[in-house]
């Protein structure tokens, strides 16, 4: 989360210094601005994305330690002011549900509210289903005639992944992008329906995975159907709040991000 380059070469930098809760999260006025090496770009920060990731790294709790003092952001947006030797393209954010219906996919979308569940229809879900009703899943299976469904994209693993191995068609898969601790679940539940269960992370996509997805979605935001939807937003001065409430708040009606 950096941005704001002065005649002095200095930014703004919200840095962690050690690991602990949010409020190691320190905002410094005197962050030297980085030169670009090999296969980097350098770019002037107008917005950040709060990632649920990156308090766990601030916390010293993943799996990846990052080197302190350490500056998060990995989600950003703004203007390359600057390139390396090496590099050719730049990489955008994924949004699923857009996606998957651009594709032709019958798709369904969960939320938590009445406003989520509206945002998930507009953003191209056939049809959107409140997870905090009692039996949400039961109406999940009437819609698809018993049948279930196909892939699971699962945000929140440690809470739903024994219910999406229930609803899971057979040969289905459920897809984990998101969890914040263990579950228990029982194996059986994949026996019958010889379901999967495969983890996803953007680190460990090849070039040629990241290639093609680059395509797709500058395709997207070409012909118009690939649109971010931005939720809360706090200043960067806020940047503890923010981690507080990406984690403990009641849900985000789009990206949180950080404005500088």
């Amino acid at each position: 989360m950096a941005s704001g380059r002065s005649a002095a070469s200095l930014m703004r930098a919200v840095r962690v210094t050690e690991f602990g809760g949010p409020s190691v999260l320190q905002l410094q006025s005197d962050v030297p601005v980085p030169k670009p090496s090999d296969k980097q770009v350098l770019i002037r920060v107008h917005a950040c994305g709060v990632n649920p990731v990156e308090t766990y790294m601030r916390s010293g709790t993943f799996a990846w330690r990052p080197t302190l003092p350490w500056t998060p952001g990995n989600d950003v947006a703004g203007v390359v002011e600057e390139v390396g030797n090496g590099v050719t393209k730049l990489k955008v954010g994924i949004a699923a549900c857009q996606i998957a219906r651009a594709q032709g996919l019958k798709v369904l979308g969960t939320a938590g509210t009445a406003e989520g569940m509206c945002l998930v229809e507009k953003n191209g879900a056939h049809k959107a289903f409140n997870h905090r009703e009692a039996g949400y899943t039961d109406q999940i299976k009437d819609y698809t005639g018993g049948r279930g469904v196909n892939v699971i994209i699962e945000m929140l693993s440690n809470v739903n992944l024994s219910n999406d191995l229930k609803l899971l068609s057979n040969g289905g898969r459920v897809i984990i992008v998101g969890c914040r601790g263990s579950i228990e679940i029982n194996p059986r539940d994949t026996m019958a329906k010889e379901s999967s269960i495969i983890g996803a992370a953007l680190g460990s996509a090849t070039q040629e995975d990241l290639q093609e997805t680059v395509a797709s979605l500058l395709a997207g935001m070409e012909l118009g159907w690939l649109k971010p939807v931005v939720g809360p937003e706090f200043p960067l001065e806020k940047a503890a709040l923010a981690h507080e409430e990406i984690i403990k708040g009641s849900g985000a009606m789009g990206k949180m991000i950080l404005t500088i």
